[in-house]
């Protein structure tokens, strides 16, 4: 290589993609642990739903739609006075994990409203006859019944923010995106440019053939 010899390269390489592992699957966690019961409560409270309630729904499908509606260079650039009280620093991977799961889990939240959306009706309706509560409706029939849409869900929105973990680079977000950015445009160096995006591909790949396999595995045990 022109710029750095190759153990340098491979040092680098294998470090961001560390870094941007970091930062999607922690993402992931925060993004399901928010975006699910977002999602519950968005299907739950609306004029149609199980437990209508206009303010609760209004609020939320006000904050989903705001957050789907910001793109995610914005949002990263306004969200850097939270980033920094919540972490202490607006730099790093760690610091970008706030950010990128402020603006996947509207769009996760939604992907759930969606998939209890697709949930047999009858199903329901047989357990509140036999008695069941919120809790069972939910957790018995909503949440299993919807779970190989529910993991197609998951999988789209790990891609995503794979993508998003890429924009974080902007920032100094570290990872892949960063590295693409510090070494491959600003040093002008294409090997590492494409290196960052063969990467990029291969994650991507990887966890959308996992994903569907996951599904596949989920719809035929039903």
């Amino acid at each position: 290589m022109r710029s750095m010899t190759r153990d340098r390269f491979q040092e680098l390489l294998l470090n961001a993609t560390g870094e941007t592992l970091y930062m999607v699957l922690l993402a992931a966690l925060f993004t399901v642990a928010i975006g699910l019961p977002v999602g519950v409560l968005l299907f739950l409270t609306r004029p149609q739903g199980i437990l209508p309630n206009r303010a609760i729904s209004l609020l939320l499908n006000t904050l989903v739609n705001t957050g789907r509606a910001l793109p995610f260079v914005v949002l990263l650039i306004a969200l850097i006075p939270f980033t920094r009280l919540l972490v202490g620093t607006t730099l790093g991977s760690t610091a970008a994990i706030v950010p990128i799961t402020l603006g996947a889990f509207p769009f996760f939240a939604r992907i759930v409203e969606n998939a209890l959306d697709e949930v047999d009706r009858g199903r329901i309706e047989a357990v509140v006859s036999m008695g069941g509560n919120l809790w069972h409706i939910v957790s018995r029939v909503l949440l299993p019944e919807a779970l190989p849409a529910l993991v197609a869900g998951i999988t789209l929105t790990i891609v995503m923010l794979i993508g998003f973990s890429a924009m974080a680079g902007v920032v100094g977000g570290g990872g892949l995106g960063d590295l693409a950015i510090r070494y491959g445009y600003q040093r002008f160096d294409n090997q590492i440019m494409a290196a960052t995006i063969v990467v990029l591909l291969a994650l991507v790949m990887l966890i959308q053939k996992l994903g569907d396999w996951l599904v596949r595995s989920l719809a035929y045990r039903r």
